[in-house]
């Protein structure tokens, strides 16, 4: 799998300089347990930037507002920093609120018209 053009492919990427598996680190990232609610987002769910990092964000909200430069899937965002769906979720929450972010609903295959129905339009036209 690559990346986003330039940047790495989660092979090629060095390891960070923090630890993000250890469960105190990610503990701080989330902003601990305060009872917020957390956007509705899956693994589907499709990300995209409305602004560039501002110095005051975290590390990795500002990686998550760089690789949304084109939208971004949360699944996507999750396996490209190597952290947790539900850490992914907790930080995009609260770019949400802030409107640095936006989210969209995928595509779904089956709310495309019948590629016989398109086809069928086409032989129309071209008869024209």
């Amino acid at each position: 799998m690559t990346g986003p053009p330039g940047l790495p492919s989660p092979r090629e990427r060095r390891q960070p300089e923090t630890d993000v598996t250890d469960p105190g680190r990610l503990y701080v990232i989330t902003g601990g347990p305060d009872g917020a609610e957390r956007a509705s987002l899956d693994l589907v769910t499709m990300i995209m930037a409305c602004d560039e990092p501002s110095p005051t964000v975290q590390p990795e909200q500002a990686a998550i507002l760089r690789l949304c430069r084109a939208p971004l899937s949360v699944a996507e965002i999750s396996a490209y920093l190597s952290l947790p769906f539900s850490v992914v979720t907790a930080l995009l929450t609260e770019l949400l609120a802030t409107e640095l972010v936006e989210s969209r609903a995928p595509i779904v295959r089956a709310s495309l018209p019948d590629r016989s129905l398109l086809e069928a339009v086409m032989h129309g036209l071209q008869r024209l």
